[in-house]
């Protein structure tokens, strides 16, 4: 069964709701939510923040976040993961941010550089750090869109007595 198949049934059988922040998978964790018929009763939304502008006028992240720690860094992925939580209003947020190549990185922030983060409505937050040497943007991409939902799954499964 497919891991996005998986999540679905999870959040089905929880009765929780989720919504999407997205810079690097520019749509594609919402996708893979979305893939799964009856996904209305638990995706509520997404917003997809590349711009500075949109991730500070439309998600809410805090301007001082962006200019202390940038776009590509832990803090800003969990603020990305509880502002489109509260956005949307659902259960569960998840965020995405990274440099998917094959320019763009630097020294501190090398291409293959990603984070996912979710946020909880009853207090739990997570951030994981992953770093990919595949060379490849959308193979970047897609191994974070497809982490994401592994994180998702088992963040679900702790959940399950």
């Amino acid at each position: 069964m497919p891991v996005e198949e998986e999540v679905g049934t999870l959040l089905k059988h929880q009765r929780k709701t989720i919504a999407v922040a997205e810079a690097c998978t520019a749509g594609m964790v919402g996708f893979l939510l979305t893939s799964i018929p009856g996904s209305s009763s638990y995706f509520y939304g997404g917003v997809l923040c590349y711009a500075r502008a949109v991730k500070v006028n439309v998600l809410g992240v805090h301007s001082e976040t962006l200019a202390t720690y940038g776009s590509v860094h832990r803090v800003t992925a969990l603020e990305m993961a509880l502002r489109v939580r509260e956005l949307c209003e659902s259960e569960i947020g998840i965020a995405t941010t990274g440099v998917a190549g094959p320019g763009g990185g630097t020294s501190e922030r090398p291409v293959g550089l990603f984070y996912v983060a979710i946020s909880t409505r009853d207090g739990y937050e997570e951030c994981w750090e992953e770093r990919y040497d595949y060379g490849s943007r959308n193979t970047n991409r897609e191994a974070t869109a497809h982490l994401s939902l592994k994180l998702l799954k088992n963040y679900l499964q702790s959940c399950t007595p």
